[in-house]
């Protein structure tokens, strides 16, 4: 007879995909959880599905102990907004043919993982709904804003759709986890949830961001120079113009051994390339396309500082995004654009790096500027004051620990 506790993951993207749900059912693997997931087919970020995986399937696989069943959905294709669309609501629909053998299941918690889109949760709600097992909801993107970040929607009755729609997916969950404070007081607004059934975990780096790696032959390849590395995905809330603005404006004032390296892959990339090369700046950017994550290490190894931006908005104002959380624990100094909470952790908290405003190039070009005239002494100080921070506090056994205790807890 099986003892564990059984929990059904519900959530569009999954293994193969790279997402931090795979570590996170991992952890909970790892801690006696017996763990189903539902998800769909791999296509992100390319838009293609994965080696392996047609519109035929596999619809069912077992990875590292955890059973997956996934759904079929249309890929995001070009990533065009036609495409997005498709690809947000052909999961949620496509999920739902799960729902007859999700009925007979023996759950005992249900675990909404959730992304872009909203609706991707809509089945394990149900199921939570019918069966009387409580859910938790993980926000990561809160919607509509992280929507109208991505989609330029201006048509009034649409939007007001999409929020009716979203709010009501937030009402359903027993539980619901969200990444910050601001984010924390959002979700009370929307839902009237009381304190305790909302909590904040930030988002848990996968132990590899820990390490270091040397590889001689990507240093011989990337050359001599500042290397400004951001890695992740390219999509328009990364506010990649901030990072071009800034780059051209060190370029001009001959700051020409700072490199740009980009490690990733997004809707924004083809767009982001052209326009590195209509302003001649090709020669301090270095596009390395989409890496495993097990490959990140080997570039944030390399890097004299680690960069990243959002867009200005309310929403993205209220997040502290994953890759803050992998930068601080490779133990490089990062210089940000961002608002809201991010400013109080990397600055004053764990004290490794320099954050300007969301969409605020020159201001990111300033703190670029002062890393870069920083003795390499000083930058390896502000590295090592994030690296402890991690340890003492986003270490993955602490976070996810919080996280699990949270979902498993009693109504």
């Amino acid at each position: 007879m099986n003892s564990k506790p059984k929990v059904l993951v519900v959530g569009q993207h999954f293994w193969p995909e790279g997402f931090r749900i795979n570590d996170i059912c991992d952890y909970f693997v790892e801690n006696g959880l017996d763990v189903e997931v539902l998800c769909g087919l791999p296509n992100y970020p390319q838009g293609q599905l994965y080696p392996g995986y047609s519109l035929r399937g596999p619809f069912r696989q077992e990875h590292k102990g955890i059973k997956i069943y996934r759904a079929p959905e249309i890929p995001r294709g070009d990533n065009s907004s036609l495409r997005i669309f498709l690809n947000y609501v052909s999961f949620p629909v496509g999920s739902l043919l799960h729902l007859p053998r999700l009925l007979f299941g023996k759950y005992d918690k249900v675990f909404l993982y959730q992304l872009s889109p909203v609706m991707m949760s809509i089945t394990g709600i149900l199921i939570s709904k019918i069966r009387g097992i409580e859910s938790t909801m993980y926000v990561l993107d809160l919607w509509p804003e992280n929507l109208f970040s991505v989609l330029h929607v201006k048509n009034k009755l649409f939007r007001r759709l999409a929020e009716k729609i979203s709010h009501w997916h937030y009402r359903q969950p027993d539980k619901i986890v969200v990444l910050s404070e601001q984010m924390r007081a959002k979700i009370k607004g929307i839902t009237g949830l009381p304190d305790d059934r909302i909590t904040v975990v930030p988002q848990a780096c996968e132990s590899l961001y820990e390490e270091e790696i040397y590889e001689p032959e990507l240093a011989k390849r990337l050359g001599e120079g500042f290397k400004v590395v951001f890695t992740g995905n390219i999509s328009p809330a990364q506010s990649f113009e901030t990072i071009v603005d800034a780059a051209e404006e060190l370029h001009h004032e001959g700051l020409t051994d700072i490199v740009w390296v980009i490690v990733g892959d997004g809707m924004s990339r083809s767009e982001l390339e052209q326009e590195v090369a209509r302003r001649g700046l090709e020669g301090v950017f270095r596009f390395e396309g989409h890496h495993p994550v097990s490959d990140i290490p080997k570039y944030t190894t390399l890097a004299d500082v680690l960069v990243g931006c959002l867009v200005k908005s309310d929403l993205l104002e209220a997040t502290i995004p994953a890759k803050v959380m992998s930068y601080i624990a490779s133990g490089r100094p990062l210089a940000l654009a961002m608002d809201g909470e991010v400013r109080t952790l990397v600055e004053d908290e764990a004290q490794c790096g320099l954050v300007g405003p969301a969409a605020d190039a020159a201001a990111l070009a300033e703190n670029i500027r002062t890393l870069y005239r920083m003795s390499p002494q000083e930058r390896k100080g502000l590295g090592e004051s994030g690296k402890a921070y991690h340890f003492a506090n986003l270490e993955r056994s602490i976070v996810l620990g919080r996280l699990k205790d949270f979902v498993l807890g009693a109504r």
